[in-house]
């Protein structure tokens, strides 16, 4: 064992190894230095919101309503992992729909990044580890329009999630979830998406990302894709020009 240890020192210490080292560190450093005198900025300031998502107004919400208790994390390993505290997670009722539809109620989560150097906690990611199984998915285009100034097609994700264990009351838990990004300016339909946006600002001195989340688990009757999206595109009619009126910063490219 000793023999072996040894002879792998030795071979650590040989001089064509150490040079190849010294080779890569300076490579990599020369890298840095040649990136930055282009012009590339490797470290990224913060770029806050334009004003806080808490102090979004739900009078503008109509004609939905926040449902009380407005959703905090209290977990203070849970906030770590998120990695931001620039959120609001709010159970939200449409007044239009009749009683005991299942997208009368839904949970919107938007998370912002200031420091936008990863792209963290997609559905697949936290609803897996929550001991759910990932079911249908489907890469799916949101078409809002809110008949005033807002018009937009959205790159998003349709996923359903459904519990690993299967059980008789169980196996027909189905939650539906929509999600996409908004980054450096523009929407992302998926994380990947969003990590290319990020990496095509070499030169911009900031970057953000915000990701918004739809999840229709508030009712027991389960609704279909449809009328997921139906009722996603119209609760984002109200929803995305405010973010981008009021608080999502303005992007220059």
């Amino acid at each position: 064992m000793m023999k072996h240890a040894t002879g792998k020192i030795r071979i650590y210490a040989q001089p064509a190894f150490l040079i190849c080292v010294l080779v890569l560190a300076a490579g990599g450093a020369g890298m840095s230095m040649t990136m930055k005198r282009l012009g590339v900025v490797l470290e990224k300031e913060p770029l806050p919101l334009r004003k806080s998502l808490d102090l979004l107004d739900e009078a503008d919400l109509g004609p939905y309503r926040v449902v009380p208790p407005k959703l905090k994390i209290e977990n203070k390993d849970v906030l770590k992992a998120l990695g931001t505290d620039d959120y609001i997670q709010w159970v939200l009722e449409d007044s239009e729909e009749p009683a005991g539809s299942p997208v009368k109620r839904c949970l919107l989560f938007i998370t912002y990044y200031r420091f936008a150097d990863r792209v963290p906690h997609v559905p697949e990611e936290c609803w897996t580890g929550g001991g759910y199984q990932k079911l249908p998915s489907q890469h799916i285009t949101l078409e809002i329009d809110d008949n005033v100034s807002f018009q937009a097609k959205i790159p998003a994700k349709y996923i359903v999630f459904g519990p690993k264990r299967a059980s008789h009351w169980l196996d027909r838990v189905r939650i539906p979830n929509v999600y996409f990004f908004k980054v450096n300016g523009q929407y992302a339909g998926s994380r990947e998406q969003a990590r290319i946006a990020l990496n095509k600002n070499l030169f911009g001195r900031s970057s953000y990302f915000c990701k918004v989340e739809l999840v229709f688990n508030r009712s027991a009757a389960v609704p279909g894709k449809e009328a997921v999206i139906r009722a996603s595109e119209k609760l984002l009619a109200v929803i995305l020009p405010i973010l981008e009126r009021e608080h999502w910063p303005k992007w220059q490219k």
